[in-house]
Parts: C-alpha cells; sequence; structure tokens
C-alpha cells in the first residue's frame, strides 16, 4: 500500500476522495474520463513492443487493460491494502478467474457450505465435471474441521465471511495459521463486510474476491467483480484467467464504480447504523424466532466478528416465527418501503426469501445443508431512515 511508509497516512476516506485528483492532466477535470476505446495506437515499433512485454500495466487493447479500469484498480488496491487489483464484469468472473488460477486437473477444495450459491455451484458440480477437481463443504464451526478435511491434493480453501447466506463467520487467521507451511492458497469472499470493515490480505488471505456490485458500487447500477492480492498472484492472474477467459469490465461500468467508491465510507456507515438499528428492533418483536446478524450479542459468532472485523454492514437474516407459506407471502407482500429482489449493497432496501432461489441453483444435498426454510428472509437495509422501515416492518408483521 502506498502509504505503508509514510509516517503521516492519509485516510482511507481522503485517499478514496483524492485518488482522481490528477487522473485528467489535460483538462484538470474533478471526474475523470472516460477512455471508451477499444485499442491503444503507438508512435513506433518499440513502444508497441514494450506495451506487449507489459500488459498488466500497458493499456493497448481493451480486454487486457483500459485507463479508466486501470484507474478504479489502483483505488481498490490502495482501498484494500493490496498490491493489484483486477476488475471483471462480474462477481462470478472474479471468483472463477481466481480459483482456476490456483487450480489444476485432480486437485481439491476446502470451503464452507451456505456461500454464494453460484459459487457453490461452480466449485461442487462445474469443477468435478470438467476439471476433476474436488470439493469438501464444511460447516467450519472450527478449525479442527478444517485440519481433518485436508488431503495431499488440497490446494484451495475457499471463505466467505460472513457468508451471504445465514452470516456464518470463518476465523481467517487461525485457517491461515494452519496451512502457513503447505502450498494451499487461502481464498476470501469479502464482498459482506469490504475492506473497510475486514482486511483479509492482513489476515493471511492469498487472494481476496468481491461483487463490486454490491457495496463497493452501492447504486445497483452496474455488474462487477474485483480480485485483489499480491503482485506474484496477481500477474499470474492477470496473464492467464484474466485475459484468456475474458471477463473484463467495460469503461463505463468501472467509472460509475470509481464514483461508488468516493463516498463508500460515508455510506457503509450509514448502512451499519440502519442495519443494527432495524436488526435489534426486529430481535425484540414476537413474530420474529431469530436475527442472525454478526452485529447482536446473540449471534454464535459475536466475538470473532468483533476480533476480526472493525465494523459492519447491513444484511442479516430474519426467521419468522411462522412456517406457513400463506402467512410468510402475507408478510413478504405487505411490505411497502422493501423492494422485493436478489442482491445487496445498493442505496435502497430489499427484502429476498432464500428458498425461492436455493432449491434452484443447489443440488438437493446442498440445499439441505445449508438448512433454508421458508420462514427465512433475507434483509439488506439501505439509506433509508430507519424508523420509516421499522413502521412498515412492524406493518407487515401484523399481517403474519
Amino acid at each position: 500500500m502506498s502509504n505503508d511508509n509514510n509516517p503521516n497516512p492519509l485516510s482511507i476516506e481522503t485517499e478514496l476522495a483524492r485518488q482522481l485528483h490528477d487522473a485528467d492532466p489535460l483538462f484538470g477535470s474533478a471526474a475523470p474520463p472516460i477512455y471508451q476505446t477499444s485499442t491503444h495506437t503507438f508512435p513506433t515499433w518499440d513502444s508497441l513492443s514494450d506495451a506487449f512485454d507489459d500488459r498488466a500495466n500497458t493499456p493497448f487493447y481493451g480486454r487486457q487493460l483500459n485507463p479508466t479500469v486501470k484507474l478504479t484498480e489502483e483505488a481498490i488496491a490502495k482501498m484494500s491494502g493490496a498490491d493489484k487489483a483486477r476488475l471483471f464484469g462480474s462477481g462470478m468472473g472474479a471468483v472463477s478467474a481466481a480459483l482456476l488460477t490456483c487450480l489444476k486437473h485432480g486437485d481439491h477444495v476446502i470451503t464452507v457450505d451456505g456461500v454464494y450459491g453460484p459459487a457453490t455451484k461452480f466449485m461442487g458440480v462445474w469443477l468435478p465435471e470438467k476439471l476433476g477437481v474436488t470439493t469438501t463443504f464444511l460447516k467450519m464451526g472450527s478449525v479442527d474441521e478444517v485440519r481433518a478435511a485436508l488431503t495431499e491434493r488440497t490446494r484451495v480453501i475457499y471463505l466467505e465471511t460472513p457468508t451471504s447466506s445465514h452470516l456464518n463467520l470463518q476465523d481467517i487467521r487461525a485457517i491461515a495459521g494452519l496451512v502457513a507451511d503447505r502450498d494451499i492458497k487461502i481464498i476470501v469472499d469479502n464482498s459482506w463486510a469490504t475492506p473497510l470493515r475486514q482486511r483479509t490480505l492482513d489476515l493471511g488471505a492469498h487472494l481476496e474476491v468481491h461483487s463490486a456490485s454490491k457495496y463497493m458500487a452501492g447504486h445497483s447500477d452496474l455488474i462487477a467483480g474485483v480480485v485483489l492480492g499480491d503482485t506474484e498472484i496477481m500477474a499470474r492472474l492477470s496473464s492467464t484467467e484474466s485475459e484468456l477467459l475474458g471477463s473484463r469490465l467495460s469503461p463505463l461500468e468501472a467509472w460509475l464504480l470509481l464514483r461508488g467508491l468516493r463516498t463508500l465510507p460515508l455510506r457503509l456507515d450509514a448502512h451499519e447504523r440502519n442495519g443494527l438499528k432495524v436488526a435489534q428492533w426486529l430481535e425484540a418483536h414476537p413474530k420474529v424466532a431469530r436475527v442472525r446478524f454478526p452485529g447482536l450479542e446473540s449471534h454464535p459468532q459475536y466475538e470473532l466478528a468483533k476480533r476480526q472485523m472493525s465494523g459492519l454492514s447491513s444484511l442479516f437474516y430474519v426467521t419468522l416465527a411462522s412456517n406457513d407459506l400463506d402467512a410468510v407471502k402475507r408478510f413478504f407482500d405487505t411490505l411497502t418501503l422493501f423492494g422485493r429482489g436478489v442482491s445487496w449493497g445498493g442505496h435502497e432496501s430489499l427484502i429476498f426469501a432464500p428458498a425461492i432461489s436455493a432449491i434452484r441453483e443447489q443440488t438437493p444435498e446442498r440445499f439441505e445443508a445449508m438448512g433454508v426454510a421458508i420462514s427465512d428472509m433475507r434483509l439488506a437495509i439501505g439509506l433509508e431512515d430507519p424508523d420509516d422501515l421499522i413502521r412498515d416492518l412492524d406493518n407487515a408483521l401484523a399481517a403474519l
């Protein structure tokens, strides 16, 4: 990170606000230009030849690198404490590239039950069928469980902490210590917490992945993913999976993401305040059986959350007191301030019933292992007044 040797390092808020200050040397625009181009030209043979030798850092063709995309990658790397960042056209583009960079035919992956549905399918179905890579899914309640699952072929431990399904945490530092002397890479999906709340690379992860569509972008208007890591492994990813699979982010979406990063610290503070207030209210409601949120003392991994993260976001799970489908639907349909849909991390509050998609995205065995019930609701608390959201929830719960 650029400020590691600076005796007076700037705060991340200042870094993100000032990152773009000199992005337009021609006209001094406060917002950087969008380099909407597929190709770049060079004045001489030698300069073009040099660009081929440095494809990871020199824009010459849009699939490899674009100046707007590069600027956004630099901002995310600075925010995360990573040497390098690589943007992709989706979160799954980032997840699959990170995994494939670390795996070959016949390898073994250990992961946790309840990771993002398409990532579960990629590891549990696609990798075995296409590459002969096997995956072991664990509850991962202890390091001993991980130790017992290790084999000579294990090359990746894939974590998502907290999981976007049921908000389970994994102890990154303890797991990293377990495999420190082995040829095993730890990949962590950090979309829920963002690097502002959880520094996975400092805790021992080798690669960090994000759905940048969520809190990083924050406006529900783009699809993007990012991989973060050190120079060596990112150079390998950039020259192979990134370049050959071609899932690169467009300049316009990179520009929109860059805009979102400027306000990420402010938005995340508001998400945390609003999410905690709504979660605490729901936990006390008689028609709510359970609220699963790492910011509540009732969460079984509350102490790990305090130790591993510096703060919270606003996605959590609610289990209603009724399993009657008609009653659950009435609650769901009565809400007026919550959009009914997938995703999270935008300015708006959303509600989703995981049972709607889980049975479609998972094998029956994985669905059962996740423990998804009709009464489970996933709430993403946005930037509205939390008191308005509470009144809306109170009205919907009265219909349950």
